[in-house]
């Protein structure tokens, strides 16, 4: 599973960098309601506009990305599921990963759900940026209940890496090799 993470990071970053008409190696022009239109469909030729923002599909899981020109603000949104079935103890490796695992991507509760979600200021946001950003918030669905991840890095210093280990150790034990 770690290694399917991987290569969806690295299979969208190239996706990114093939894109030289968005991507320039010095610097950007602003992000735009428009130009993130083009990246995603890029990414998603399925893509459909909405409102201010997009329904796309990375890697098979459905997004919402929303622009506000006018806060200068973006947000990219993956719906997990009921925040009413969550325990206790679900809420605080949820935030504890918010800490240290989940990268730029965070995960949210509104409107009764749990959400991945990658916010960032608009105008300032680089296509890698992005790109990275969407892959994080995907990987942070997906692993929402086992390995509470945005990719393979953690900023470390908080309780992911420790409890990670102790669960590859169960699973060892287990006879699961790993």
């Amino acid at each position: 599973m770690h290694s399917a993470k991987t290569l969806i990071l690295a299979a969208m970053l190239a996706i990114a960098s093939h894109l030289p008409a968005l991507a320039q190696e010095q610097s950007e022009p602003p992000m735009t309601y428009e130009r993130i239109g083009r990246i995603l469909a890029a990414i998603d030729p399925e893509l459909q506009p909405q409102g201010n923002g997009f329904q796309v599909v990375i890697s098979g899981v459905p997004m919402v990305v929303v622009t506000d020109p006018a806060a200068d603000r973006m947000r990219a949104m993956v719906r997990i599921g009921p925040a009413g079935a969550m325990d206790e103890a679900l809420m605080q490796r949820m935030l504890q990963a918010n800490f240290d695992a989940v990268l730029d991507a965070r995960y949210a509760v509104a409107g009764g759900q749990i959400w991945s979600v990658f916010i960032h200021p608009l105008s300032p946001l680089e296509t890698r940026q992005f790109v990275s950003g969407l892959t994080q918030t995907v990987v942070a669905a997906q692993s929402f209940g086992t390995g509470f991840t945005g990719g393979s890095v953690q900023f470390g210093g908080g309780d992911s890496n420790a409890l990670q280990q102790e669960l590859i150790e169960q699973l060892e034990k287990k006879g699961i090799p790993l």
